[in-house]
């Protein structure tokens, strides 16, 4: 699994992130902020505390919010979440 290594906040809730192989992009964090988890995230000065966890490489915040790397990278990379993915993707049923 891929690491972020930097996660900056951007305005309008968005996040600039990098992973460790280089990968990186913008990734649009709005549509997320819901539920008592997340809505606290609206408020954009908690936003702009974002972190990395240094053991999973997931973006953090400091009142317990995470977003899984996963899911980014395989947004901003354009490649398959997981293994078995890309070999369905590979086979076409004719």
């Amino acid at each position: 699994m891929h690491r972020v290594v930097k996660a900056t906040a951007l305005p309008q809730y968005r996040l600039q992130v990098e992973f460790d192989d280089g990968v990186a992009g913008i990734v649009e964090i709005f549509p997320r902020l819901s539920g008592p988890v997340f809505e606290p995230l609206r408020d954009e000065a908690m936003f702009r505390t974002v972190t990395i966890d240094k053991e999973s490489g997931a973006v953090c915040w400091p009142n317990g919010p995470d977003l899984a790397p996963d899911a980014m990278y395989s947004r901003l990379s354009g490649k398959a979440m997981f293994a078995q993915d890309e070999e369905r993707a590979e086979v076409t049923p004719r």
